[in-house]
């Protein structure tokens, strides 16, 4: 874009996990990795987990092409809290008139609607299991996989929402030790593209409490993708019923899956915090 002319933004949140979302339709937007992680600044720039840009889709039989940044700069396949957000915004901005629409990610075409509460469900797809679909160095699928972590043996579930996670089950998840493990699992040798780790405490077999170290984010207030993962890991082990309320630091996602090769749906909150401009 013109160096002169400020780029038009909305500040949003689901759950507590914030998005700078910027429309790459009606204006001219260019990213690079230093300029993302300017932005991301909480002090100096606007502040964000990460920044979704708006844009045309590439196929006819879509409506949006949907492209992620996380806080570092990094660009990624997926992320479910934003796609509530994205939803909610090209609606409000009257870039569609549709409650449902089509959206192209890296991670494979979404489908979001925006319910008449307000809130957002989104079909983020079927999960993958496949190693190297993740990718994840391994021969096989398992429900879970042995992982060498600081001379520890952690029992992971890996598997892909559009983006790689590895879900651990604990005791009490406010006692996990999710600031000082999850980097060293985000960037282990097995995980060729790095990994979102997932640490869920199961209350019940509707409830879960869950925290996740996202890539290139650190822990966030809450993770869509991580909260599918989460319930879908939780059921392949069989702790879960298929429909599970999931409490994240910033709030309670619902989450249901009804089996192997069906879509994840996602319901949660898509909140407009404010709106504003920034020179670059």
């Amino acid at each position: 874009m013109d160096a002169k002319q400020p780029l038009r933004f909305a500040k949003m949140q689901g759950q507590g996990n914030d998005f700078m979302v910027i429309d790459g339709v009606r204006q001219r937007v260019e990213l690079e990795p230093a300029r993302v992680r300017a932005l991301a600044d909480r002090h100096f720039g606007i502040g964000f987990d990460q920044l979704l840009l708006v844009e045309k889709a590439a196929s006819g039989a879509n409506d949006f092409r949907y492209r992620i940044f996380n806080a570092d700069g990094g660009e990624v396949e997926q992320c479910g809290n934003g796609a509530r957000c994205f939803a909610r915004f090209v609606l409000d901005e009257g870039l569609t008139a549709k409650r449902e629409i089509r959206v192209e990610t890296a991670g494979g075409v979404i489908v979001p609607r925006v319910e008449t509460s307000g809130q957002v469900t989104v079909d983020m797809g079927a999960p993958r299991f496949e190693p190297r679909e993740v990718p994840f160095l391994a021969d096989e699928d398992r429900v879970v996989h042995p992982l060498e972590v600081d001379g520890r043996t952690l029992a992971v579930s890996v598997l892909s929402m559009g983006n790689p996670h590895a879900v651990q089950v604990v005791d009490d998840v406010d006692a996990a030790p999710v600031r000082e493990e999850g980097r060293r699992i985000e960037l282990h040798a097995r995980f060729p593209k790095r990994v979102n780790a997932g640490y869920m405490q199961v209350v019940a077999r509707d409830a879960i409490r869950l925290r996740v170290w996202e890539r290139g984010a650190g822990e966030t207030l809450a993770c869509g993708t991580g909260a599918c993962a989460a319930v879908v890991a939780g059921i392949r082990r069989g702790l879960l019923d298929r429909e599970v309320r999931v409490a994240t630091r910033g709030g309670e996602l619902r989450i249901r899956w009804p089996g192997a090769g069906e879509a994840v749906m996602m319901t949660g909150d898509a909140v407009r915090v404010f709106d504003g401009e920034i020179a670059l």
